[in-house]
């Protein structure tokens, strides 16, 4: 069942990526930089989305595939030039998927509040192993001096090097990574997901195969977050054991909550305006910290469903929630062999 969106919010969404292909054109470098890691940041939440708000597993083990891809980056990068972006991209996010399957098909055999200890854990533990062993410069780190090259036929397709390259480069993903994880909830797979997140024991005997898919979408968000965790490495030009810490994996589940579960977009805006939100306090007060935390916690108060839920109030039926709830109370009339051929 594929749900069209209203008039509204496919103007706005048009908008939107009006302004984005046309901010390198108009904003200062910073700014364009500042832009390129939000977005990845709005890749990151949008990835994790895709098993919290559809598949109702907490994961706060996101962050150590984030990082991984980049420690994986660092590894493939030679000192004397860039690495090949067609051979160092592709390894890097399957081996975060491998991984993801391994930490995955442990940690989806616990329900509730032990999935969330068990993947805290396994991030942990991932993140001792950069952190208190030499492999990847240990708590220093590793440097990343050039930017991956895309090359074809020793001409550079684009050029990393340069803010506004990378800029599009990187919206490309994001605009990838969002058709991808649109395309899956609005799937036989999707709706699978979801009515084992409402009713798990319903969908056992309707005959879903409920770890493969939970599976299926843990392997799949992780492998986004590693894409993402990739592109943050070269625009940094460094990765070190804090990008797979719980502490990042938390302000992304602040990020999808704070811009709303049941919306695909809505992480990516939760994910922006909690970035923009630092950078502002950042500029003005010490105890910025503080600001923002209280903040949070008034927007979430004033707003349970997220940021989404004040476009819904601006524009009537621009949430995906109705949709949502539509497609689990129909799931039922999935054919089965449909959900199974996605996974």
């Amino acid at each position: 069942m594929i749900h069209s969106s209203p008039p509204a919010t496919n103007a706005l969404i048009a908008a939107a990526l009006a302004a984005a292909l046309a901010l390198p054109l108009l904003a200062p470098g910073y700014y364009v930089q500042f832009a390129s890691k939000a977005m990845l940041m709005g890749m990151l939440a949008l990835s994790l989305n895709l098993v919290v708000g559809y598949g109702g597993l907490v994961s706060l083990c996101h962050a150590a595939f984030f990082g991984l891809a980049g420690y994986m980056l660092g590894f493939l990068s030679p000192e004397s030039g860039g690495a090949s972006g067609w051979l160092s991209l592709p390894v890097a996010v399957l081996a975060v998927g491998a991984v993801a399957a391994i930490i995955g098909a442990l940690s989806l055999r616990t329900r509730g509040i032990y999935f969330i200890m068990v993947t805290l854990a396994f991030g942990e533990m991932l993140f001792y192993f950069f952190h208190d062993t030499k492999i990847g410069g240990g708590s220093d780190g590793l440097y990343i001096y050039f930017k991956p090259e895309f090359t074809v036929a020793g001409s550079i397709l684009f050029d990393l090097e340069k803010a506004n390259a990378f800029y599009y480069v990187v919206l490309l993903c994001l605009v990838g990574a969002v058709l991808l994880i649109r395309a899956l909830v609005r799937s036989p797979f999707g709706h699978a997901l979801a009515a084992a997140r409402d009713n798990e024991r319903r969908a056992l005997s309707l005959g879903f195969p409920v770890f493969r898919i939970r599976l299926a979408a843990f392997v799949i968000s992780a492998m986004i977050a590693g894409l993402a965790g990739y592109f943050s490495a070269a625009q940094f030009g460094f990765v070190a054991p804090q990008m797979l810490g719980w502490h990042l994996s938390a302000s992304v589940l602040v990020m999808v909550v704070l811009g709303g579960m049941s919306s695909v977009l809505g992480p990516i805006v939760g994910a922006i305006a909690l970035i923009g939100l630092e950078e502002v306090l950042k500029s003005s007060f010490e105890h910025w910290k503080l600001i923002k935390g209280l903040v949070v916690i008034g927007l979430v108060f004033a707003l349970p469903g997220g940021l989404q839920q004040l476009a819904a109030m601006l524009l009537p039926g621009s949430s995906d929630e109705s949709n949502a709830k539509a497609d689990t109370t129909k799931v039922v009339a999935v054919p089965v062999g449909k959900a199974l051929n996605h996974v």
